[in-house]
């Protein structure tokens, strides 16, 4: 049971970091944010096979919901595309 549960937090840190690389390298900042949302939910199922619910709560909230929610209200402010 325990090698299990290693398994699934060794994969969601993996597609955590899979998305975090994604997030940097992309022009597109709008699915940059995307890709940050997906990695900000892979590490929250991280901490929850962690057993820390409070983190789980407050990262959700404060990652994937008013980070997000709060980046792509400042892009839409500005340009979608980064200029190289």
């Amino acid at each position: 049971m325990i090698e299990v549960h290693l398994l699934m937090l060794a994969i969601t840190t993996i597609i955590g970091l899979i998305f975090s690389y994604l997030a940097i390298i992309e022009k597109d900042l709008l699915r940059a944010i995307g890709f940050s949302a997906v990695q900000a939910i892979a590490y929250a199922i991280a901490f929850y096979i962690l057993m820390a619910p409070d983190i789980v709560l407050a990262y959700v909230a404060i990652a994937v919901g008013i980070y997000s929610a709060l980046l792509v209200f400042v892009v839409s402010k500005t340009g979608r595309y980064e200029v190289v």
